[in-house]
């Protein structure tokens, strides 16, 4: 239990990492750079999913807990996208309220945080480490991106730099939260270990696609992304390695 909870608490604080950024920047960060991370993250994660939570996934259960595992991945997160207001966090240009925008903000990324926590708590639950680790570690890679940008756009709103790090931050501790719950109901009910990590990598490839490679293509720098989402499929597929 200790090892979940000091793995979800690294992928979850890693929000607040990214966040860090907001309180030493000048300029304004360019799309370019923003979409080439969000590119490398989506290729840690396509990583991940497929190499590392599918095959096991396989091993431990066969192909039709697979199948159903990654539907209902991809259906909460789906469910998640349709009935939260989604905020695009680098194209939005329309500027309302700043309570009711931070708030949407903040209610949005926090409950899209929760899958990424059962993510990390049903892995630590396959009982190889190995595996908890590496989808913590994806996911907190995923996270530092985020939680700038989160950061970016409350500090756009005219939110104090600490403000905004502070919010981004906590956005992210819900994770160590639904981790928890991930893997202890995994635990208790060990047939449920294939369809739990199934579910992890449908959740993940829903993000992806969905959310990472749609953003990182938004600005014209199309080539620029691909060839980041390549090496940041190539670095994960070395750390699985070794």
């Amino acid at each position: 239990m200790n090892t979940v909870l000091l793995g979800s608490s690294l992928s979850a604080l890693s929000t607040g990492l990214g966040a860090l950024i907001i309180l030493f920047i000048t300029d304004a960060v360019t799309h370019r750079f923003r979409d080439i991370i969000l590119a490398f993250t989506a290729g840690i994660m396509m990583a991940a999913s497929v190499l590392g939570l599918i095959p096991e996934a396989l091993e431990l259960g066969g192909y039709i807990p697979l199948c159903i595992g990654i539907y209902f991945g991809v259906a909460m997160l789906a469910t998640l996208e349709k009935n939260i207001p989604h905020i695009d966090l680098q194209h939005t240009i329309v500027r309302v309220s700043i309570d009711e925008k931070a708030m949407l903000v903040i209610a949005a990324i926090t409950l899209h945080n929760i899958p990424e926590g059962l993510a990390v708590g049903v892995s630590y639950a396959s009982s190889l480490d190995e595996t908890g680790n590496m989808i913590a570690f994806a996911i907190g890679l995923q996270n530092m991106p985020e939680g700038f940008l989160v950061a970016l756009f409350l500090f756009n709103q005219e939110v104090s730099k600490f403000k905004a790090f502070l919010i981004a931050t906590a956005t992210g501790a819900i994770e160590i939260v639904s981790a928890t719950i991930g893997y202890y109901l995994t635990s208790i009910a060990g047939n449920l270990i294939p369809f739990g990590l199934a579910f992890s990598a449908g959740a993940m490839l829903f993000i992806i696609y969905k959310e990472l490679i749609p953003e990182s293509h938004g600005d014209g720098n199309e080539r620029a992304a691909t060839y980041s989402f390549i090496i940041g499929l190539l670095v994960m597929i070395l750390l699985l390695g070794n």
